[in-house]
């Protein structure tokens, strides 16, 4: 028997939370969702994973790699932003 696949989008709204990181809003994992996912990591450790289990643990792993591109993206973009601001808009924000 095949074991059911675990999809990252089943944590989106339990799992991903939003933080403010130096003005800029990022996803990050919840801490519950962090928590299971140390859970799961010393299970696999101790070599006593479930197929399902693994398959929970594949998928947040899929789920980190997505929040972690798009924080990327969200990032850059700021960093862009502020790049191209003029001196004038610089000093209207002190």
């Amino acid at each position: 028997m095949i074991p059911a696949s675990v999809k990252p989008s089943s944590w989106l709204e339990k799992g991903i939370q939003i933080e403010k990181v130096n003005s800029v809003n990022l996803f990050k994992l919840t801490d519950e969702l962090q928590d299971r996912m140390q859970e799961l990591v010393d299970k696999k450790l101790a070599d006593s994973l479930t197929p399902k289990e693994a398959s929970e643990l594949e998928a947040i792993g899929d789920l980190i790699f997505i929040v972690t591109y798009i924080n990327g993206q969200i990032v850059s973009a700021a960093q862009k932003s502020q790049d191209t601001e003029t001196w004038e808009q610089k000093l209207d924000k002190n």
